[in-house]
């Protein structure tokens, strides 16, 4: 049995300016992963994640439930026949949700949770597209690497 309910914060490791449009107006890009169009979080604070990511920030977000409501409906305006769906990754064999929210051992210090978003007929495509949720300021924060969370 899966538990598929949002963990209590998220956390998008990136750079600064990339992390200060996504707080200010809600601005993210999906990326092509296998058959999905995604974006990453991780479910943890980790110094370990800013040198994985090449980051020198991290976006903390506080209410997952908000967020993620607002990215869905985002996406769906953007891509109308698409499906979404979001989870937890499966570093330890294959996920229910599929090959998208699957990854080896070795990744499992990212501990992500994964927002994914498929199309319903295949041949549409899969190039990157930029959503934009408005501000989330009043739910997240960005922080340095140096910053202490307890």
């Amino acid at each position: 049995m899966h538990d598929y309910q949002r963990p209590p914060t998220l956390h998008r490791y990136g750079q600064q300016a990339e992390l200060e449009l996504a707080l200010r107006e809600g601005q993210f890009r999906l990326l092509a992963s296998g058959n999905c169009l995604t974006l990453g979080f991780s479910t943890a604070w980790d110094p370990a994640l800013f040198d994985l990511h090449g980051a020198d920030a991290c976006l903390i977000i506080h209410n997952t439930e908000e967020f993620g409501e607002r990215l869905h409906r985002a996406v769906q305006r953007t891509l109308p026949n698409w499906a979404g769906i979001d989870g937890a990754v499966e570093y330890h064999g294959r996920s229910p949700l599929g090959a998208t929210f699957t990854r080896t051992r070795e990744e499992r210090n990212e501990r992500e949770w994964l927002f994914a978003w498929r199309p319903m007929h295949s041949q549409m495509s899969m190039n990157p597209v930029t959503v934009r949720i408005g501000s989330i300021e009043q739910f997240a924060e960005l922080r340095a690497r140096d910053a202490y969370v307890s």
